[in-house]
Formats: C-alpha cells, structure tokens, sequence
C-alpha cells in the first residue's frame, strides 16, 4: 500500500514537471534568419548572384584562355625559319588562344621594322588582356559595396530598436527585430564583401599569370626573327 502511494506521488510529480516544461522552441532556419534581416537584404541578394555569375563566367575565360599547346613556340619557330609563313600565320589561327592571335598579329608584320613587330604585338596583347578583364571591375565593386548595404543594415536595425522601445517600452521583444536586422546584414555584407575579395584576387593572379606568359612568348618571337640573321 505504501508503494503504491510512493509511486501515485511520483508519477503526479512526474506529470507536474511535464506540465511545467516550455514548449519547444522554434528552430531558426537559415531562410528565417535571412528573412529576418528585411528590404536590405534584396540588393545583397543582387549582390551574391552577380558575384557567382561573375566569377564562374571569368573563370570558364580564363581557363579557356590559358588551354594552348606546350611547343607551339617551337612549331612557330620550325615554320619562320623554314620560310613557311603562311603555316605559321595558320597555326597560330588555329590556336584560338591570346598567344596564338597575339603571334598571328606578329606574323603577319614580318617584313616590317622590329619596333613595328613589337607595337603590333603589344597592342594585340592589351586588346587579349582587356578581355580577359572584361566584368572584373565589377567583381571588384561588389567586395566594396556589400560591407557598405550591409552597414546600412545596422543603422537601419538601430531606428528599428530605439523605435521598438520608445513605443512598446524596453523588453526583449521589443528590440529583438532590430538586433536581428542589424546582425543579420552585417554579417551577410561581410560574407559578400570577403568572397567576392578573394574571388577577385583570384581571377587577377590567373591573368596575371597568362599575361607574363604572352610576354615570354612575343619575346621569343623576336627572337626567332633575328635567330636568321645571326646564323
């Protein structure tokens, strides 16, 4: 009898514990949390997606760019010194790479003044390299502004607060909708601003790295030009 009375009162105890336990808390999803950082969110949004497209569409070009034979000097060389510049001029068409029309250009003036060889094939070279370029300007905007929306995010989400409480009074509710815009687009402009840094800083090394390979091959090609004149 007394056992059962023990187990009456825990199991009485046991459902007022129950009772007294706080309903599960809504789970913060990532889309909540991002909803929660209102309007400024949009041209962030922008943001991202110009950024993503931006960086995969420069870094299909550049690699496309960057894919040439690794003795196509060599061939080159083979064609001037045996005279055959029309397989030279074809060859570097065929190349469909910077180098190749860069060289195409240099060929094409071979009769002509070093100088105006060198001048036709710098001039190319800057044209390859303003295309490779194309869209990184604003690769290079996006890093700027995304911190600056997303600081418009915090004084945005400061007269949210200071409102909230001048009219519902000072309580967590009342400020929790502007800490949340205020944090929520800070962070997103910093995540932006950062990928889209390094996302520019990266695709600038690879040109970079492209254009001092066109340096060394238009110095090669004058090489090749005076190599006859030296035999």
């Amino acid at each position: 009898m007394q056992f059962q009375l023990i187990l009456l009162q825990a199991t009485d105890t046991v459902a007022q514990a129950a009772a007294a336990v706080p309903e599960a808390k809504e789970k913060l999803s990532l889309f909540a949390l991002l909803k929660e950082g209102g309007i400024l969110m949009i041209p962030l949004l922008l943001c991202s997606v110009a950024m993503v497209y931006i960086f995969v569409e420069r870094f299909s070009a550049i690699r496309k760019a960057n894919v040439h034979e690794s003795n196509f000097m060599l061939r080159i060389r083979e064609q001037i010194l045996a005279g055959n510049l029309q397989g030279a001029r074809s060859l570097a068409k065929s190349s469909a790479s910077p180098i190749g029309r860069m060289i195409e250009k240099g060929v094409n003036r071979i009769g002509k003044p070093v100088d105006s060889i060198e001048k036709a094939m710098e001039t190319a070279g800057k044209l390859e390299v303003y295309q490779l370029e194309r869209n990184m300007a604003a690769l290079n905007t996006i890093s700027r502004i995304a911190p600056m929306f997303g600081f418009l995010g915090t004084i945005a989400g400061m007269i949210i607060l200071f409102f909230n409480i001048q009219h519902e009074g000072f309580s967590l509710e009342s400020i929790a909708g502007g800490i949340y815009t205020k944090m929520v687009t800070s962070a997103v402009g910093l995540i932006i601003g950062l990928l889209s840094y390094v996302a520019y800083d990266y695709l600038n090394t690879q040109i970079n790295k492209m254009v001092n390979k066109m340096e060394l091959a238009a110095a090669e090609f004058i090489d090749i030009l005076q190599e006859p004149a030296k035999a």
